[in-house]
């Protein structure tokens, strides 16, 4: 069986103007998701081998597995065998780094998958608008540290004696 692999690039959506990740262009150096063609159905995959195809490492596919997020297949074989996946679990190794990727936190992340099995469209949008005002608030704190920081570098280059002042903002005072 032929196997593709195909990293999308998400750096593209860095570019968009409101867009969750303009803030954070590293987020394509850490959640990659990956594709597989639908004539090429992916069966019988070990554990490496899943782990592999979603860009993350064993440990965090048992992680998932232990918070509920992702089944743990029967084994197979005498002695305790070796666990299987298969496509399903590509596609919600994807869909749990895709979710990650726009800002879900796991808990969330959680029950959105139980609401993949409803149609209750109006706790989706929630949840989203949930995380996004928490977006919201983290981004306006990091352009708060952003702007005390470049204050702070504008100070240290425009002053020419003392200690630096950005070392000394740091620094807690003395009692």
């Amino acid at each position: 069986m032929i196997r593709h692999n195909h990293a999308i690039n998400l750096r593209c959506l860095c570019h968009r103007k409101n867009s969750v990740f303009a803030s954070d262009s590293s987020f394509a150096r850490r959640y990659t998701l990956r594709t597989i063609v639908r004539s090429q159905q992916v069966t019988g995959l070990s554990v490496s081998e899943l782990a592999r195809a979603g860009g993350v490492g064993i440990e965090t596919i048992r992680y998932y597995q232990r918070e509920g997020l992702m089944r743990r297949p029967a084994t197979v074989g005498a002695g305790g065998g070796i666990r299987h996946y298969d496509e399903r679990d590509v596609r919600r190794l994807n869909f749990i780094r895709g979710a990650q990727a726009a800002g879900f936190r796991l808990k969330e992340i959680a029950r959105l998958i139980e609401l993949e099995q409803t149609d209750d469209r109006i706790e989706v949008r929630q949840i989203a608008r949930d995380r996004i005002a928490v977006l919201n608030i983290e981004i306006a704190a990091k352009e708060r540290a952003r702007d005390a920081l470049a204050r702070l570098a504008h100070q240290c280059e425009h002053s020419g004696s003392g200690p630096c002042p950005i070392l000394t903002a740091f620094d807690p005072p003395q009692l």
